[in-house]
């Protein structure tokens, strides 16, 4: 619940704009004036009334703040985002208003480059598929399935940052093969560097998907990103839906023309086209990439500890890069 039924207007209040970690939400009550946004009986009233009140606004990185909630908190100084993600929110817009927004990085990294190498083995060895058959008492009747080893196999990590870099060092205990693909090459990266994500896709046997969310990479991997992976190729993607034009990979699962794909994330989440429900050659997962208790913990504590440093010195501890999106 909100602090009270009927917010007051209080100087320094920090506006919740979604539901976050429940410890998160205690000791933003216990420590600030905090008014939650989704709680409010009519928010565009309160706005109204009192959104020159608020000077911090803390949301996840699926909400974000959007311009129009920007626009109706003249006194904002500081948007903290619980999440390594902020491309929900126009930071350009925000900083020409002098308003400064911070992520959580680095705390993630490791439980989504763990997901990711986990689930590309999952997808080339069939392991959720072989549970499922197990369970579906089909052992008995006809056996199962060969599958692909991963060990020794070419793949390429579209998006290079922190944890796309934890991706590569995981499968280097693998002998894997390892490509990359970014905007410019990496200084100081030994991994074979390629231009393009069709280029990557056609040189290797997987594509790992770690690049940034947001209109510069919406629909990067395109149907010829796909058809250059090819029929025996694997797509894993631990970043953001919007990266991957969803019908292209329909169409292409649905064809064949992949050998499977492993998604955390989706378009339209929580909706998932039906053709990949019903296809064996995928692993679905809820966006659970950083969905460890010490992970959401870590991710709390770095969204408080921005906040708190803001209202008292007026900076972020973790403010987001002034050119680039993030990495996941």
């Amino acid at each position: 619940m909100s602090n009270s039924p009927l917010p007051t207007s209080t100087p320094d209040t920090v506006l919740q704009v979604s539901t976050l970690l429940p410890a998160l939400e205690g000791t933003l009550a216990e420590h600030f004036h905090t008014v939650r946004l989704p709680e409010l009986p009519d928010p565009a009233a309160y706005l109204r009334d009192h959104g020159k009140d608020v000077v911090a606004a803390v949301t996840s990185a699926r909400v974000g703040v959007s311009d129009a909630l920007m626009d109706a908190l003249p006194r904002l100084g500081a948007i903290v985002h619980f999440g390594v993600g902020y491309e929900t929110t126009d930071v350009v817009r925000a900083r020409a208003r002098g308003v400064d927004v911070s992520n959580t990085p680095d705390v993630l990294t490791d439980c989504v480059a763990d997901l990711a190498v986990g689930s590309l083995i999952d997808v080339m060895r069939r392991l959720s598929a072989a549970d499922r058959y197990v369970r579906a008492g089909s052992w008995g009747t006809a056996p199962f399935p060969l599958a692909s080893r991963m060990s020794g196999k070419r793949v390429g990590i579209l998006g290079l940052g922190r944890i796309g870099r934890a991706v590569a060092q995981r499968l280097d205990g693998f002998g894997v093969q390892v490509a990359y693909c970014t905007r410019t090459p990496v200084p100081g990266v030994g991994y074979r560097y390629l231009p393009t994500a069709e280029a990557l896709a056609e040189a290797c046997d997987a594509l790992v998907v770690t690049v940034a969310g947001g209109r510069g990479t919406e629909g990067l991997v395109s149907a010829a990103v796909l058809d250059a992976l090819g029929p025996r190729g694997y797509l894993v993607n631990v970043a953001r839906g919007s990266v991957v034009d969803e019908p292209a990979l329909v169409t292409a699962v649905e064809e064949e023309r992949i050998a499977g794909a492993a998604l955390d994330v989706f378009a339209d989440e929580p909706n998932v086209p039906r053709a990949l429900l019903e296809s064996d050659r995928v692993v679905l997962l809820p966006h659970i990439a950083s969905a460890t208790h010490e992970t959401r913990a870590a991710m709390g504590d770095l969204a408080l500890r921005n906040l708190r440093q803001f209202m008292a010195e007026g900076v972020l501890l973790t403010p987001v890069p002034e050119a680039s999106p993030s990495t996941h």
